[in-house]
């Protein structure tokens, strides 16, 4: 169950405020940011701005009003005063933007990977096009399980986070079909990550798998059922947790 904080939708053209819509499956882009602390931090707020730009662009959806229309939106909408653990959600389509702010769920333990045969619409982009993976991910408690796509053989990312493999003292990722997000590539200036194809059926050569994304962080996998795969060690983990303490972001 989501527990928002705030849900606002405004009319582009006047900032008309609107009944909330959350705009998923409409033709439109997002971006996800965790938001923390007291005034609220936006953690890679310029990475994940750059980003939502790049796709505006795209879409033929960016004009050069939107970007200040976005950045004041944001400002308004959080509170100086509130202490947050958040995620703070920005979508927009040609006429409206939606901004939501929802508690973050803290990943558990033994956290669970699942696995399903599915690649996102145009994947390179963080565009509206959820509405699959919604439905798969209500089916599971996301604080425990998260799911992981896979196509033509190959593990592309999951339906929230990128994932990072382990092996060897090395760290490897997928390369293709998946949208390379904003902690990754943070992460990816500080250790080095080889971006490649990696096959479902090679998984298990791997001793961690972890979810690496603005709402998990830094995600260690315990199990993946389907193929009877455990995670060997936390090694890996521990080695670049350290880089994603987000209050120094």
């Amino acid at each position: 169950m989501v527990n928002f904080l705030l849900k606002k939708s405004y009319q582009i053209n006047n900032l008309k405020i609107l009944k909330f819509k959350d705009l998923w499956g409409s033709f439109g882009v997002f971006t996800t940011i965790r938001l923390i602390g007291k005034p609220g931090k936006l953690i890679l707020f310029q990475s994940h701005f750059n980003g939502l730009i790049k796709s505006l662009r795209k879409y033929k959806i960016y004009n050069k009003k939107l970007e200040k229309v976005v950045r004041h939106l944001i400002n308004l909408n959080i509170n100086k005063n509130f202490n947050y653990d958040h995620l703070l959600r920005v979508a927009l389509t040609k006429k409206d933007i939606s901004i939501s702010i929802r508690k973050r769920l803290k990943p558990k333990k033994n956290f669970e990977l699942k696995i399903i045969n599915y690649k996102r619409i145009d994947p390179l982009t963080k565009n509206l096009y959820y509405k699959k993976i919604l439905k798969e991910l209500n089916k599971y408690d996301p604080s425990k399980i998260d799911i992981a796509l896979i196509n033509k053989g190959k593990i592309l990312e999951t339906c929230t986070s990128n994932i990072l493999l382990f092996k060897d003292n090395e760290y490897f990722s997928p390369k293709n079909n998946c949208y390379i997000g904003n902690t990754i590539k943070y992460l990816k200036g500080k250790i080095k990550i080889s971006f490649k194809d990696i096959y479902y059926k090679d998984l298990k050569k791997f001793e961690e798998i972890m979810l690496i994304g603005s709402g998990k962080g830094v995600t260690p996998v315990k199990y993946i059922k389907e193929m009877n795969w455990k995670s060997k060690s936390n090694f890996g983990y521990k080695k670049i947790n350290k880089y994603l303490n987000f209050k120094s972001l």
